[in-house]
This record gives C-alpha cells, structure tokens and sequence, in this order.
C-alpha cells in the first residue's frame, strides 16, 4: 500500500479533483486545511529582503490551501497521480500543487 499526500494550493480545483477521484473510483480521502512555511513566515517577517523577494513568487493572498492523504494499493497509485495531473495541470508550475507517496507498512480500519 501507499500514502498519497497532495498539498494543493488551487484550492479552487479541489471539487473537480475529489469528484473526479469518485467518477473514477477512488474515495476515502482526508482533507486539511494547511498553510504553507514560506506563506506563514511571509507575513511576519517583512524586512527580511529574503522574504520581501519571495513575495513576487508566492501568492500571499492565498490564506491556506488543502493537504488531501489517501490511501491506496500499489497498483493505484499511478492512476490516482495522473488524475492529479489531469485536473491540476502540471504541477511543476509554481503554485499549483506538491504530491507524494509513502510506503505504509502496516494499516488497520482500511477497507
């Protein structure tokens, strides 16, 4: 089994990503609502020029965005990262979305 972890930053996509999640057969995902460290440190940290520049990078007026964990079998993963892809765009576009997996080596109350 793995851990699908996505930190989705269009959190205007996340409807049409957990609905097509369902068309497609996927469900039990867990949803947060999460707020990024550069985001966080951005708004206290003003005059450090570091930060100030990162301003330019980031979209600061974003509050939060949503960190989704599903668990899935091996052989699902690849799926379930495509429809990511599909419906968030390519995610090596700044702002858009971070995806994972881990390896879960035990589980227990997963259907």
């Amino acid at each position: 089994m793995q851990l699908l972890v996505i930190v989705l930053n269009k959190i205007e996509k996340l409807d049409e990503l957990l609905e097509t999640f369902l068309e497609k057969g996927f469900s039990g995902a867990t949803i947060l609502n999460s707020t990024g460290m550069l985001s966080e440190l951005a708004k206290h940290m003003e005059n450090y020029p570091i930060v100030g520049s990162l301003r330019y990078i980031i979209d600061l007026d974003r509050q939060e965005n949503r960190t989704i964990f599903m668990a899935l079998r091996d052989e699902q993963a690849e799926a379930a990262k495509q429809i990511v892809r599909d419906v968030v765009g390519d995610l090596s576009q700044l702002d858009t979305a971070v995806m994972f997996t881990l390896p879960i080596l035990s589980s227990e109350g997963i259907a």
